[in-house]
């Protein structure tokens, strides 16, 4: 994991490995911020989406207990939500190095589409 400050709030930068063992253990919330048209297609299982032209960093849940972690596709639009998030007032917030594309590469395991049916199915690469 990657630190950066920004005033007095950490930025964090976490690997896919990193994301998925937090999330194995429960001790995290992804929160995914692509478009609906993305999730639908294909997104981490467990994660919940709050897509970029809605995000509002004041409707986030608290970190009492879990750490949030956003990603999108490369990363770009997620480390500008966590400075959202962090210009709402949060002190600390993570985002996914690279994103879901940075996930797949790492053949880490996802919801994708099946495209003979159009039903969701698990993907383990």
């Amino acid at each position: 994991m990657k630190t950066e400050m920004h005033d007095s709030a950490a930025l964090e930068t976490w690997s896919p490995d990193e994301v998925q063992t937090a999330l194995a253990a429960n001790e995290i919330v992804l929160i995914d911020v692509r478009t609906p048209q993305e999730y639908m297609f294909e997104h981490i299982e467990g994660a919940l989406l709050m897509p970029m032209a809605f995000f509002d960093a004041t409707k986030l849940p608290g970190q009492s207990e879990k750490r949030l972690v956003l990603h999108c596709g490369s990363g770009m639009r997620s480390e500008k939500m966590a400075k959202a998030a962090i210009a709402a007032g949060f002190d600390r917030i993570a985002h996914l190095d690279g994103g879901f594309g940075a996930w797949k590469s790492a053949k880490k395991p996802y919801i994708g589409t099946d495209m003979a049916s159009g039903a969701p199915q698990r993907v383990t690469p």
